[in-house]
Formats: C-alpha cells, sequence, structure tokens
C-alpha cells in the first residue's frame, strides 16, 4: 500500500499559491525592487496608484486619476490630464 500511496501523488504539481495568501513584501525588498526602476516603471507605477490618490492643494481637491505622470528628463512628472470626459450630447 506504501508504493501505491507514493505513487499516486508523487507526479502531483504543487498548486499555484493565490496572491493574496503569500507573504508580504518586507519594506528592504520594496526599495530594493524600487531602486532597480527605471523611470518609465516608476511613471507607470505612479498611474497605479494615483487611481486612488486625492490630492488638496490651495482648497481645491484633485483626483489623482486626473493627473498624467510622464517622464521628463531625470524626472517624472504629473500635469492634470487634457482628457475631458464629457461626452457630446446625442443628436436626433
Amino acid at each position: 500500500m506504501g508504493r501505491r500511496f507514493v505513487k499516486l501523488f508523487a507526479g502531483k504539481k504543487a498548486k499555484a499559491i493565490p496572491q493574496s495568501y503569500e507573504p508580504v513584501l518586507e519594506a528592504k525588498e520594496i526599495i530594493g525592487l524600487f531602486g532597480r526602476l527605471t523611470l518609465h516603471h516608476q511613471a507607470a507605477l505612479l498611474r497605479l496608484i494615483s487611481r486612488n490618490l486625492v490630492i488638496n492643494v490651495g482648497g481645491e481637491t484633485h483626483m489623482g486619476y486626473d493627473l498624467s505622470f510622464d517622464v521628463d528628463g531625470a524626472v517624472v512628472s504629473a500635469t492634470e490630464s487634457e482628457d475631458d470626459l464629457e461626452f457630446p450630447e446625442p443628436e436626433n
């Protein structure tokens, strides 16, 4: 019976662990990863993070998704996005 049991489970591959169960990276690992990113990677990360960002400047509230992040020389610059989501009135 022992050999049969071993043969039965020997060919099984380990299931992938869902991301929510994987251990969280420590700060040192995050800093190391961030240090290896290019400015273009950092701008892409800012675009993702900005979806959950609210910025209050001078009494005005700006949502992060209203910003455009682009590489400008040696920095990532954020500017107001020119894409307005206003839709034209349908013609009847």
